[in-house]
């Protein structure tokens, strides 16, 4: 009876301290749209504009789901600069010399489309003189997000 309590609690002894917790990732660096833009250019990287509220329960999730997986900021990392910005916010912007607010900034640099729905994310993307504009409309995955972020990859090659 003696050993089997030995053995119990020697097992219990190295499942304890055998157990390590998932490393956290760390949290996704972002940048403000002045000076995540400025060195997009800079750099002619994809420029991926996060477009949130503080209100958008899916915007959450994703920066919780998405944003948070150490393959999405790697590819991130890799080929775009990655900018949040949060249209309602009481903030200037600048793009092509002018100044703008959030919402006019949106309704700007989406070629007077506009944004109707959060989270959407943007891609400028450099194009030899010009930039393409795509959009993402709404939550992604992590896996439906990789992929995304290998078409805006693949269009500016």
């Amino acid at each position: 009876m003696k050993s089997i309590k030995i053995l119990v609690i020697t097992a219990l002894f190295f499942s304890v301290t055998s157990f390590k917790p998932n490393q956290a990732v760390p949290e996704m660096k972002w940048m403000g749209w002045n000076d995540g833009s400025a060195l997009a250019t800079k750099k002619k990287k994809i420029a991926l504009v996060d477009c949130y509220t503080e209100w958008c329960g899916w915007c959450k999730k994703m920066d919780k789901d998405t944003y948070s997986n150490q393959q999405i900021q790697n590819k991130i990392a890799a080929d775009f600069v990655p900018i949040k910005l949060n249209p309602e916010l009481n903030q200037t912007y600048l793009f092509k010399g002018k100044q703008y607010d959030g919402k006019q900034l949106l309704y700007e640099i989406t070629n007077h489309a506009g944004v109707t729905g959060y989270p959407t994310i943007i891609f400028l993307i450099p194009s030899g003189k010009t930039t393409i504009v795509e959009m993402s409309v709404g939550y992604s995955n992590a896996d439906q997000f990789s992929e995304v972020l290998d078409a805006m990859k693949a269009k500016r090659n």
